[in-house]
C-alpha cells in the first residue's frame, strides 16, 4: 500500500521581529528551491485558483518584509502566518508551505510546515532519502528550531501518536538543546546538521508506514528516543536560543 509524507520543523517561545523573520523565510525558500525544481515557483494563496496563479513572489527578504507589514499575515502582536503553493494545477504535483513565526507563545509552536508531493514524477524525485535530507537541512539552517520531521501519514494513525512534535518520523530532527542522540540500530544512520544538531535518517529507502519491518524499526527508535530524553516538551524550559 502507498503512503503519504509531510515535513515540518517546530520552535516555541522565539519573539523573531519581522526583519529576522523575513530573512529566515528567505533563506528557506530560496534553500528549498535548489532540491528540486517543482519548488522553484511560489505563489500566495487566495480564494479563486485563477486569482492565486496571479499572486506569484520572488521569495526575497524584501517580499517577506512586505507581507508581514499586511494585516491579513500577522497573528496581533504574537508573530506572523503565512502560507504559499508551487502553483501546480494537478493534485498531488507540487507543494504548499505554512509558516508560523515570531511567537513567544509556548502553546502554539512557530512552524514550518511542507506539504510533500504525492503523485507524478514530482513525488518519485522527491520521496527519496537524498532530497529530503536536502529539504531538512533547509528547514533547519533557515529556522534553527528544536525538532522537526518527515513524517509518514500511515504510521502516525496507526500508533495515534499524540498531536504536536517531536513526531517519530523517516527522517527525524532534534537541536542540540533537546540533547544527544543514542546509539540507534542498522540500518539507521545519524548525520550532523552543521553545529545545530542532528538528523536521524530511519532507512535509506522509503519509510513505509505500512510495512511491519519498518513500524518495527519506528517503534524501536522511538522508544531509544524517549529513554534518552529526545521526546521531552520544551515548552515549559524558557525560550529557544537561536
Amino acid at each position: 500500500m502507498e503512503d503519504s509524507y509531510n515535513a515540518g520543523v517546530y520552535w516555541t517561545c522565539r519573539k523573531d521581529p519581522a526583519e529576522e523573520c523575513s530573512r529566515r523565510a528567505a533563506t528557506f525558500f530560496q534553500s528549498l528551491s535548489r532540491c528540486d525544481p517543482c519548488y522553484a515557483h511560489w505563489f500566495e494563496q487566495a480564494d479563486s485558483l485563477k486569482k492565486a496563479l496571479q499572486l506569484q513572489f520572488e521569495p526575497t527578504t524584501e517580499a517577506f518584509e512586505r507581507f508581514f507589514r499586511r494585516r491579513a499575515y500577522t497573528d496581533g502582536q504574537d508573530g506572523f502566518s503565512f502560507s504559499a503553493w508551487t502553483g501546480h494545477k494537478e493534485d498531488g504535483r507540487g507543494g504548499m508551505v505554512m509558516l508560523r513565526c515570531g511567537s513567544a507563545a509556548s502553546f502554539a509552536p512557530n512552524r514550518c510546515f511542507l506539504y510533500l508531493p504525492w503523485a507524478g514524477p514530482e513525488m518519485e524525485r522527491v520521496l527519496t532519502t537524498p532530497v529530503l535530507t536536502e529539504v531538512m537541512r533547509a528547514m533547519v539552517l533557515a529556522w534553527e528550531p528544536d525538532d522537526g520531521s518527515v513524517f509518514s501519514d500511515a504510521y502516525q494513525k496507526l500508533r495515534n501518536e499524540p498531536v504536536g512534535p517531536p513526531r517519530t518520523g523517516w527522517l527525524m530532527y532534534f537541536s542540540r538543546r533537546r540533547g544527544e542522540v543514542p546509539p540507534l540500530p542498522a540500518p539507521v544512520r545519524v548525520e550532523p546538521v552543521e553545529d545545530k544538531g542532528s538528523l536521524v535518517i530511519l532507512t535509506p529507502e522509503r519509510f513505509n508506514g505500512h510495512d511491519p519491518a519498518h513500524v518495527a524499526l519506528a517503534d524501536e527508535v522511538r522508544g531509544l528516543l524517549d529513554r534518552a530524553g529526545l521526546l521531552k516538551d520544551l515548552s515549559a524550559s524558557g525560550p529557544t536560543r537561536a
